[in-house]
């Protein structure tokens, strides 16, 4: 099959949706497949564009849109039309419904191939990032996202979460639970002792550790001081935080006042083997995110026989089983609660031990073959028809029947749009 993925957000751009993308892309083309990502442009894209023969097509995007770390392509159809006609595609993928989400529909809609969709976020968690941020435009978000889904052959859910809350919003396109695969064998290589050694922390120290985008929406302020109070425990505790973004600068303010910016490690984003060296070092896993689809980063962390401690939310659930792989709290936990359930784990070595195999247990169920294949099988199951009573198959296409698929496509996004608008604002409360 030749595959065609739409994204907003690829690497070098450090987050879920553009690690997913990757090891879709990857994973497919080693099962025989033609991907080509279609991407926004970002800064150093040319470092990772072509590894490992990945066709890449970049295209013009406003850098840190609104003070995030994000890249907002610039309209050209004229350039992405006659690349994807080269390609010729028999599937479009798009991971995102709006911006290039819109230009995967107008793909598909114009050559009349199917359109599956990764519903990879919960966006109203992402509403700050715009101006007007208010109940109408989280509806409004929510509602777009569910006429988007229904305008496709089938949507993907990372998480069985994920599937259960879209159908709740109507979301009636079949829905596949297929999660990001996690490389068991990269995960389980890193040298713990490595990484101590070039970031100064002791191989008696005991590390807690974090791995993702540092923004807002990944609640840190709530893991930090959780973190911190841990810290002002025990003196033989560090804590590592792995990546980059605009709340780092909190949590280094935090760990400053409290006298413990000695303790904290913040090496940036890393990939590749100082990835899995950093997941190797930590002795426990702290995440509190509760807008997660899939918890991609815990799997990993579980990869490395790091046991987790999380909220229990979307994302979470899913793969920290409590007191068994790690410790899953209630999401309103309290930060006193948090830590000192990283203290109770921390203080019993027999007890983390068993918790740290059945972790690696746990990763094995998520390997990256298993869900590739997932993926590939729905790819087939769209193309044969078999995901809604109308599959549109490739047929030929006159120029007025090419013209005729391009106004459908305009029509369905502005009627979509419409509707997810009206749906959301006649609603909202007078203030």
């Amino acid at each position: 099959m030749n595959i065609c993925m739409f994204t907003n957000t690829y690497l070098p751009h450090v987050g879920g949706v553009a690690r997913s993308v990757r090891v879709f892309s990857r994973d497919l083309e080693r099962r025989g497949h033609r991907v080509l990502v279609v991407a926004p442009e970002f800064p150093s894209d040319e470092e990772v564009d072509g590894e490992g023969g990945l066709e890449v097509l970049r295209v013009p995007a406003i850098q840190n849109f609104n003070g995030s770390d994000f890249s907002v392509r610039i309209a050209v159809p004229f350039v992405i039309n006659e690349a994807i006609d080269a390609f010729g595609p028999d599937v479009i993928h798009s991971h995102h419904p709006f911006l290039l989400g819109d230009a995967a529909l107008r793909a598909a809609r114009r050559r009349r191939k199917p359109l599956v969709f990764t519903h990879h976020t919960l966006y109203e968690r992402y509403t700050h990032y715009v101006p007007m941020d208010s109940p109408g435009m989280k509806r409004f978000v929510i509602n777009l996202s569910t006429e988007y889904a229904n305008l496709c052959h089938a949507v993907v859910a990372p998480s069985r979460s994920v599937a259960d809350l879209i159908r709740e919003r109507g979301v009636r396109t079949h829905i596949e639970e297929i999660p990001t695969g996690v490389d068991l064998d990269f995960f389980a290589s890193g040298d713990g002792g490595v990484f101590r050694e070039k970031h100064g922390i002791s191989p008696e120290a005991i590390v807690l550790g974090h791995v993702g985008r540092l923004a807002p929406e990944k609640n840190l302020d709530y893991l930090a001081e959780a973190a911190a109070r841990c810290l002002e425990r025990r003196e033989d505790l560090w804590f590592v935080v792995v990546g980059s973004g605009p709340s780092l600068q909190g949590i280094r303010k935090r760990f400053r006042e409290g006298g413990l910016a000695d303790r904290l490690v913040a090496p940036g984003s890393l990939t590749g083997p100082p990835l899995a060296d950093a997941y190797a070092a930590m002795d426990l896993f702290i995440f509190s995110s509760t807008s997660e689809t899939q918890g991609m980063v815990l799997a990993e962390a579980m990869a490395a026989e790091t046991p987790v401690i999380a909220l229990d939310a979307s994302g979470s659930r899913e793969v920290v089983e409590d007191r068994q792989n790690g410790r899953l709290l209630p999401e309103e936990s309290a930060i006193d609660d948090f830590a000192g359930a990283a203290a109770e784990l921390l203080s019993d070595p027999g007890g983390l031990e068993k918790i740290r195999k059945r972790a690696a247990e746990t990763a094995r169920s998520l390997s990256r073959e298993a869900c590739a294949a997932r993926l590939e099988a729905l790819y087939e199951a769209v193309l044969a028809g078999e995901t809604r009573e109308t599959s549109p198959h490739e047929v030929p296409m006159d120029p007025w029947e090419t013209l005729l698929g391009a106004l459908t496509a305009e029509w369905e996004l502005l009627s979509r749009k419409t509707t997810a608008a009206v749906q959301s604002f006649q609603s909202e409360e007078p203030e």
